[in-house]
């Protein structure tokens, strides 16, 4: 499925369980995760309806006009265990705040594996939702975002207007 963002089109795919791709459309083709896809599922990918899909289009509305903060969309994420543990770790970072790679993988329990819990961090699926995007560098700076900085940099700021939190001043700087 198709879902037009102000970020541009957003491909979606789900089983019968809940949301288990969520991309934008851009340099990475969805298609590259549509073949992981069948062969992690051991299905085929086809064009369909799912009632995942009409909660999905409401939820990501509700959250582009600043009225969602958590989405209650079921997802199926399709990783390692560790990946699926980095994953969980994001949902836990609240809507409006950010965590440096260092802060998560100390929350993991994992601090001398920052690269690890970056690499699964960049494998999320799930754009949007689980919140990969909330991840910044120990400085502050804006790096590493499969959809791209510029999308990175927009979702913390429209974060940042509907959530009434104020980012750290060096974050602050770096998206102007």
């Amino acid at each position: 499925m198709k879902i037009r963002s102000p970020l541009g089109i957003l491909s979606a795919c789900s089983t019968e369980n809940g949301i288990c791709l969520l991309t934008f459309d851009s340099d990475k083709s969805p298609e590259r995760e549509f073949k992981f896809l069948e062969k992690y599922f051991g299905t085929t990918i086809c064009e369909g309806t799912s009632n995942h899909f009409e909660t999905l289009k409401l939820q990501l509305s509700e959250y582009f006009d600043g009225s969602r903060k958590e989405f209650s969309v079921p997802l199926v994420t399709s990783g390692t265990p560790f990946q699926i543990s980095v994953w969980k770790e994001l949902m836990k970072i609240s809507d409006g705040t950010t965590r440096s790679y260092l802060e998560q993988s100390k929350a993991l329990g994992k601090s001398e594996s920052i690269r690890a819990v970056a690499h699964a961090n960049g494998m999320n699926r799930i754009a949007v939702i689980i919140p990969c995007h909330r991840v910044i560098g120990s400085n502050g700076s804006l790096i590493g975002y499969g959809g791209g900085l510029d999308r990175k940099r927009w979702l913390l700021e429209h974060e940042k207007r509907y959530s009434g939190k104020l980012y750290e001043l060096s974050l602050f700087q770096n998206l102007h």
